[in-house]
C-alpha cells in the first residue's frame, strides 16, 4: 500500500518543521520546502526520515509564481500522487499604517496570499486529475478576528486566505478535496528575551502553544476523522480573543469572576 504523500511550505522551522514531524510520525512521505534556511531544512528531513518515511527538499521561493511552480514539477518527479498540501510559508511584519511601504506590502502579501492561493491551486490541479480527492490546509492566524496593532499587511492577507479557503472548498468539493484554516495565536518560536512575551500573562491559558501542538490539530483535520469537515476555519490560540470587553480582561489579565451589579429591575 502506497504511503499518503503531503508537501509543506516554509517548513525549515517553527510550525512548519513541526508540521513536517507530526506528518512523517502518522505515516506520510514529506516534501519539505525551505527558501534560505538550508541547514534548518535538513534538519527537518533527518527528523522526518527518523520517522521511517521519505523525505524531499524542495527549495523554492513560495511566493514566485515560477519557482513554485518548478517547485511542484520537482515532487512530480519523485511521486506520483498527492494526498496533502500545507500553504504554512509566512511573512511577519507589522508597519504603522502612515508608514507602510510597497517593498514591505509586496514582500507580506506574495507569501502570505499570492503563495496561498497558488500553492491551492497547483495542489488541487493534481488531485483532481488523479481522482483520489485530498486536503489542503492553509495556514492563516487569529488576527483575522483579532485587531493587532501595526498588523496593516499581515491581517487582511491571512483574511484573504481564509475567505479563499471557503471559495475553493466550494469549488474542490466535487473533486473531493477538503480545504481548511488552521488560525494558531501566539505560539513559542520567540527567545525567551522578546518583548511579545509579555503577552503571555493575558491569554486565559497563560502560555503559548508549542509549534507542536499545532501541528498536531493539522494532522486530525487532514485526517479521515474530519472528512466531513471543508470551508471552515478552526482557531487555536488559547482564547486570546475572548477577553474582548474590559470586565473580561481585569488586573492586566486575571480572569477573576466578573461581579454582578443589581439594578433597580433585576431585585
Amino acid at each position: 500500500m502506497k504511503r499518503k504523500t503531503a508537501i509543506v511550505t516554509g517548513a525549515s522551522h517553527g510550525i512548519g518543521q513541526a508540521i513536517a514531524v507530526a506528518l512523517a510520525q502518522s505515516g506520510y512521505d514529506v516534501g519539505i520546502n525551505y527558501c534560505n534556511n538550508r541547514s534548518g531544512a535538513e534538519e527537518t528531513r533527518r527528523l522526518v526520515e527518523n520517522a521511517g518515511v521519505s523525505a524531499l527538499l524542495l527549495q523554492a521561493d513560495v511566493g514566485s509564481y515560477e519557482s513554485l511552480s518548478a517547485l511542484f514539477k520537482q515532487f512530480d518527479a519523485i511521486f506520483d500522487h498527492l494526498d496533502l498540501m500545507v500553504n504554512n510559508a509566512g511573512v511577519s511584519e507589522f508597519h504603522p499604517l502612515l508608514e507602510v511601504t510597497e517593498a514591505q506590502w509586496e514582500r507580506v502579501t506574495r507569501t502570505d496570499w499570492k503563495a496561498a492561493f497558488f500553492g491551492t491551486q497547483f495542489a488541487a490541479q493534481r488531485m483532481a486529475a488523479a481522482g483520489h480527492g485530498g486536503v489542503i490546509v492553509n495556514i492563516t492566524s487569529n488576527h483575522i478576528d483579532g485587531c493587532f496593532p501595526n498588523a496593516n499587511i499581515y491581517a487582511p492577507s491571512k483574511a484573504a486566505v481564509d475567505t479563499f479557503c471557503r471559495n475553493a472548498a466550494m469549488e474542490l468539493a466535487p473533486h473531493k478535496i477538503r480545504v481548511v484554516s488552521l488560525a494558531p495565536g501566539y505560539t513559542n518560536v520567540w527567545s525567551d528575551d522578546n518583548p511579545i512575551q509579555q503577552v503571555r500573562g493575558r491569554i486565559p491559558l497563560q502560555r503559548f502553544a508549542t509549534p507542536e501542538e499545532i501541528a498536531n490539530i493539522l494532522v486530525f483535520l487532514a485526517s479521515d476523522a474530519c472528512a466531513y469537515l471543508t470551508g471552515t476555519r478552526v482557531t487555536v490560540d488559547g482564547g486570546a480573543l475572548l477577553p474582548v470587553v474590559p470586565e473580561n480582561d481585569m488586573n492586566g489579565g486575571s480572569l477573576l469572576p466578573l461581579q454582578i451589579h443589581e439594578t433597580e429591575g433585576s431585585k
